[in-house]
């Protein structure tokens, strides 16, 4: 190897599998951990009472919008930034990192004040239990006052992973995932001699494993990653680079923020059956997340490398990497398949189920869970469009499988009095949107990709 190309960034010149599997294993192990943390919240809740998982159940949707515009901020600073490494413009690559800063600011200050005037209103629309209510607000205000820990350790691996630091995101992850482990019971249940919480205990033990989280990404950024240096002449605002880290961001904010609606609608057909179905439907997201987020741990370091290569007109390793990243996710989701159809009753057992939860919730994983595979695909291909800067087909790919097919059908489906039949929605949905996937893939292959080659 030349000395030129040992001073290439390893995006540009590892072997794309030992690439993908270098990048995509440290975030899958933080996923992972990431995932065991919200389903050990979970466990521990629902030793309180059913109602308490039910709140948790309910405050989703705002969790998951938190995260929508945390990720869509850093996803969009990630592809900025990794473009202009491939171009070897530094100056860029900074501006895009202090701009993402200030964008998570404007969003921090957006979720606190929500957090102050708008979770009981957003409480006692969908449930008439006290219980439910009261915790549901507890919770979910004190992850809205201090979302801003959660901001920042997003911000700060999606910056590490942009660079091929993945290492390092799996430490912040980790590290913070298991700090949350470790206090959940603390605070929920008062050891030690502190005052038993409750729901509220879990949020406690939540932001401060995501402070913990954000506080080692920012030092390992600080440290460790030469290559985007943080200053004050780079956290002036732009509208160049603003407006190209939204063109990208935005989308993932949208499909996070459609998410949020679906989830809202579901619990508000699901209450129109009984509490226990709504809790159901968030104990699947829990279990389903073991799966679906080692699955964005993936994706997310495919746009980095598609990124990165696109910028570095290199379109050989762009396929490549879509078809290890595709074939490995296949793999992944075929296992969740596998699982949620031999043992959802060992899965739902871990939650203190009642009779009916465990046969409501029984059905709704080996019905859900025939969609998994499709999703494998669509995911894995639909990293194409936010890496390549055409985020707006995911955006359209998303609404379609959530509001304009998944809702609606679930609705429908609802008409019948039968809550087995709404989870037929998710399969029905996923084959439309993979559809739509697969041609648009196409299409920005034809448009994209395919010229790299005769350039």
């Amino acid at each position: 190897m030349s000395t030129t190309a040992i001073k290439e960034n390893k995006m540009g010149v590892m072997p794309v599998g030992k690439l993908l599997v270098n990048m995509a294993l440290p975030m899958i192990i933080s996923m992972l951990v990431q995932a065991l943390y919200n389903v050990v919240d979970s466990i521990y809740v629902s030793r309180i009472s059913e109602s308490a998982v039910t709140a948790l159940s309910l405050a989703f949707p705002v969790q998951n919008m938190q995260i929508g515009f945390a990720v869509g901020i850093g996803v969009g600073v990630n592809a900025l930034l990794s473009k202009s490494l491939g171009e070897r413009n530094q100056e860029a690559a900074n501006q895009a990192a202090g701009n993402g800063i200030i964008l998570m600011l404007i969003v921090t200050a957006a979720f606190m004040l929500f957090g102050v005037f708008g979770v009981r209103p957003y409480y006692e629309m969908q449930s008439s239990v006290t219980e439910t209510v009261e915790g549901g607000i507890a919770y979910t205000r004190i992850c809205c006052l201090f979302v801003m820990g959660s901001f920042l350790q997003i911000l700060s691996e999606r910056l590490l992973q942009s660079t091929g630091r993945t290492v390092l995101t799996m430490v912040t992850q980790g590290t913070g995932a298991i700090v949350n482990i470790i206090l959940d019971p603390v605070f929920i249940f008062g050891w030690f001699g502190l005052p038993a919480m409750g729901v509220a205990g879990a949020a406690v033990a939540t932001v401060i494993g995501q402070w913990v989280g954000a506080f080692l990404g920012l030092y390992f950024n600080e440290k460790h990653n030469p290559e985007v240096q943080f200053g004050r002449r780079y956290a002036i605002p732009d509208g160049k680079i603003i407006k190209a880290i939204l063109t990208v961001g935005i989308p993932s904010v949208i499909m996070n923020g459609i998410g949020s609606v679906m989830n809202f609608g579901m619990n508000q057909i699901l209450q129109g059956f009984t509490e226990t179905a709504t809790s159901v439907f968030g104990i699947y997201f829990k279990l389903q997340s073991f799966f679906f987020m080692p699955l964005f741990g993936i994706n997310g370091a495919t746009i980095s490398i598609i990124a990165f290569n696109y910028g570095a007109r290199k379109p050989e390793r762009i396929i490549k990497t879509l078809k290890l990243a595709t074939g490995t996710a296949l793999a992944l989701m075929v296992t969740g398949l596998v699982a949620f159809q031999l043992i959802p009753d060992v899965l739902l057992g871990l939650f203190n189920p009642s009779d009916t939860f465990l046969e409501i919730g029984r059905v709704c994983l080996r019905t859900i869970s025939w969609c998994f595979p499709v999703a494998a695909v669509s995911i894995a291909l639909g990293a194409c469009f936010q890496a390549l800067g055409n985020g707006m087909y995911s955006t359209i790919t998303s609404l379609a499988r959530q509001m304009f097919v998944l809702l609606p059908v679930a609705y429908l489906m609802s008409l019948s009095g039968n809550v087995n039949l709404v989870w037929l929605s998710y399969p029905i949905a996923e084959v439309v949107s993979g559809a739509i996937t697969l041609f648009f893939f196409l299409r920005i292959y034809r448009q994209k990709i395919k010229p790299l080659f005769t350039n």
